[in-house]
């Protein structure tokens, strides 16, 4: 069972720890779901999966953050999804990213050039943003999974 307790809150993400020490195996169709026409029903799964063991590599560093806006909906991270982030993983171009930035977090997949840092953000109505000397400015982990909301919303 996936088991947090949140630990911050800011505009853009909430943030909760990961607890890791509970287990909940889950059964987990081998052979895939298809999403085309229907495949014949199983008579029983018998693989499982755990999603602590799943998602989290590095228990230690990994947070799980709520996301709050829309910036990101062309990379399909959408408001109330939830964020697997990991602070121990070395930033790459391309990455999507949690940053802090002049007290505020965001985010946005990183561009990191010889002489700049980018923010860019997945939706035509934000900007994108060049780091400067005068930010105050960290990459504060990596998003390595996205997990839906798919909630019908009233």
């Amino acid at each position: 069972m996936l088991k947090t307790s949140k630990i911050a809150s800011s505009s853009t993400i909430d943030f909760y720890s990961a607890n890791t020490s509970s287990e909940l195996a889950l059964p987990l169709i081998e052979g895939g779901i298809v999403a085309g026409f229907p495949s014949p029903a199983q008579d029983y799964i018998d693989l499982k999966i755990d999603l602590n063991k799943t998602l989290i590599t590095n228990p230690s560093s990994t947070f799980y953050g709520r996301v709050k806006g829309s910036s990101m909906q062309d990379a399909g991270i959408l408001d109330g999804d939830i964020l697997v982030i990991d602070k121990s993983l070395e930033p790459q171009d391309g990455d999507t990213a949690v940053c802090f930035i002049d007290g505020e977090f965001t985010i946005k997949h990183i561009k990191i050039e010889p002489d700049a840092v980018y923010l860019i953000p997945a939706n035509s109505k934000f900007q994108p943003i060049k780091i400067t000397e005068e930010n105050n400015f960290c990459i504060w982990g990596i998003v390595t999974y996205s997990i839906k909301n798919h909630k019908r919303r009233g």
